[in-house]
Order: C-alpha cells, then sequence, then structure tokens
C-alpha cells in the first residue's frame, strides 16, 4: 500500500525538477540529431543553381534521406544519453507515485526519452533491423534474429528475449504497471522460438518457455508462467486444449 497520497513540497520540487531535466535533455538531444540533417540541407541549397522550382524539387527529394538520418541520430543520441544520466526503469519495485522518489523520477525520464524516439523514429523503422539496435542500445537484452514488429515495448532494460522471437504488430509489452497508487515493475523473459500474436498484451513479471506461442489479442496477466511449446489464447490467456500451432488450422 502506498505510505502517503499526499504530495510533499519535496515530492513537488523533485518533480518540478525532473520535468525541467526532461525538457531540456531532450532538447539538445533533438537539436544535435538534427545538426547533420540541416546541414545537408544547407548545403543543398547553398550549392545548388539554376530555377527555383528545380532548386525546390532537389531540395524537397533531399528532405525525407534527412529526416531518415534525423532519425538514426535521436535513436543513437537517445539510448546514449539515457546512460549516461542513468535513466533506468529499476528492478522488481513497488514506487508510491505521491512520494516522487528519485527512482521513480529516474523511471519518468526513461519514458519521456522512449516515447520521443517512438514517436519520431518508430513509424521509419518498426519491424525491421534498425529499430532492434535501438531496443538494444536502450536497455533490452536481446538474442539474435529477433523480429520486433510494436512500437508499444516499454521498459526496455527489463526486457529479456531469447533467440529467434517474434514480436507481433501493437504488441503491448512493459515492464511496469500502475496499481493502488504504486509504480510496480517486472522483468519479461521471452526464451527462444516465442511468439507473441498480434495485439495481445503482456503484462510484468512473465516468463515465457523455449517455444512457447501467444495468440492474437490475447492478455498474459502478470507474474504468469509460460509452458514450453505450449499456445495460449484468450482474456486471460489460458493454454489452447488441444494444444495448437498458430497458422495452421
Amino acid at each position: 500500500m502506498p505510505r502517503s497520497r499526499r504530495w510533499t513540497s519535496g515530492a513537488i520540487a523533485r518533480a518540478a525538477l525532473t520535468v525541467l531535466a526532461i525538457f531540456v535533455v531532450e532538447a539538445v538531444v533533438c537539436g544535435v540529431s538534427a545538426v547533420a540533417p540541416s546541414a545537408l540541407l544547407l548545403l543543398l541549397i547553398e550549392r545548388t543553381t539554376g530555377s527555383l522550382p528545380v532548386r525546390a524539387v532537389l531540395v524537397g527529394v533531399a528532405v525525407i534521406p534527412a529526416y531518415v538520418l534525423f532519425a538514426l541520430c535521436l535513436m543513437t543520441l537517445s539510448a546514449a544519453s539515457t546512460r549516461l544520466t542513468g535513466a533506468r526503469t529499476p528492478t522488481d519495485a513497488e514506487l508510491p507515485i505521491a512520494d516522487m522518489s528519485w527512482p521513480l523520477l529516474q523511471w519518468a525520464r526513461y519514458m519521456a526519452a522512449s516515447h520521443v524516439v517512438r514517436v519520431l523514429a518508430g513509424p521509419l523503422f518498426r519491424g525491421t533491423p534498425v529499430w532492434t539496435v535501438y531496443l538494444r542500445m536502450n536497455g533490452a537484452r536481446f538474442g539474435r534474429r529477433v523480429f520486433v514488429n510494436s512500437l508499444f515495448l516499454s521498459d526496455h532494460n527489463l526486457l529479456t528475449f531469447g533467440n529467434d522471437v517474434v514480436i507481433g504488430s501493437e504488441v503491448h509489452l512493459s515492464g511496469h504497471t500502475v496499481e493502488r497508487g504504486c509504480l510496480k515493475t517486472g522483468r519479461v523473459v521471452l526464451g527462444d522460438g516465442v511468439t507473441i500474436g498480434l495485439g495481445s498484451v503482456i503484462d510484468i513479471d512473465v516468463v515465457a518457455g523455449p517455444g512457447a506461442q501467444v495468440g492474437a489479442l490475447a492478455l498474459v496477466p502478470k507474474h504468469s508462467r509460460l509452458e514450453a511449446g505450449q499456445t495460449y489464447v484468450g482474456i486471460p490467456a489460458r493454454p489452447a486444449h488441444p494444444p495448437a500451432i498458430l497458422g495452421t488450422k
């Protein structure tokens, strides 16, 4: 249970400092990420000659490559900034929100940084190896050939995936939840060959054995343990009877 439901002056001060820190850090990260693509566009404008329509077309064509460069820089610098500042989701924690403790606020900074990348770079790279590389840089522990086709993975430092794990589109997989005024966290561990079907929700402290499969739109509650090779469907997720294989009749 939360120790206090009232915000103290110290909690308010810590929250205000954290909001300021988030604004400053993200402004710097986004600004530095924009330097190279901005220089590319300015150089193109300066070096191109001819009529205005021709120059406009050339610059317009360069906008998308410049944005891709910005997104790549943003993912790299954002991951580096969270490591340098120590912003992370604490492991197996239970933090009253009203206390505004430093571990809680470090989590808030981590989530803010991840959200900026998800909005500005995620749509470009979702489902590609580049997105998996970013998740690794931001703290996730992934094996080989991991495929992530969702932007809704959070608390990356609490995610551990084995080899050949597949995360379907629109999967919500998180290392935190909020209950009765407390932030609670827990690791999510997926063994080799685990498949999570599209639109599923995976709660905190879930461990899936090798080859386990979760069907589309299923809900795996917190603290669940999924048996190796078994298929789980429904809300809440239960073993399919008879055992089913995704993609077959």
